[in-house]
């Protein structure tokens, strides 16, 4: 079986609250739901994790080289900060998907800059809670490769 981690980071544990005219109405405990009966339906075998905290990202990553054989992950905030993110994805070698809730290039123009894009293997952004779905189908195609 395959295997996919799928990480939510900083403030993402508030989506269906915060900003819902950005981030919409869908709270995380959806999307995780959504995202676990994708898998079921194409034999993926899924862990989420969701934390505000960089250092529990870049370990959890680290961690994941052992046994994932690709990555989502939607460092939020961490994007357009964190090397340690960027360092963390280069050093596992698994095929890395970025995902955004939010099309960063129609917002703020330092959410335009993504540290993990030079290591993803793709992106996807600004299709809402979709975009996860997106990306886990992307997963699937990378690993029928």
């Amino acid at each position: 079986m395959n295997h996919v981690l799928v990480i939510h980071g900083p403030n993402l544990n508030l989506i269906g609250i915060r900003e819902p005219e950005v981030y919409g109405s869908v709270k995380l405990e959806e999307v995780n739901k959504s995202l676990t009966a994708l898998a079921f339906e194409l034999d993926l075998d899924l862990r989420v994790v969701q934390t505000n905290h960089e250092g529990e990202i870049v370990e959890t990553i680290q961690n994941a080289r052992q046994w994932a054989n690709v990555i989502i992950i939607n460092p939020a905030a961490y994007t357009h900060t964190s090397v340690a993110i960027l360092d963390a994805v280069k050093a596992v070698a698994v095929p890395t998907i970025e995902v955004h809730l939010s099309n960063i290039y129609a917002r703020e123009d330092f959410r335009h800059r993504s540290y993990v894009a030079g290591a993803a293997a793709g992106r996807i952004m600004g299709f809402g809670a979709d975009s996860y779905l997106l990306a886990l189908r992307a997963a699937k195609s990378l690993l029928s490769k």
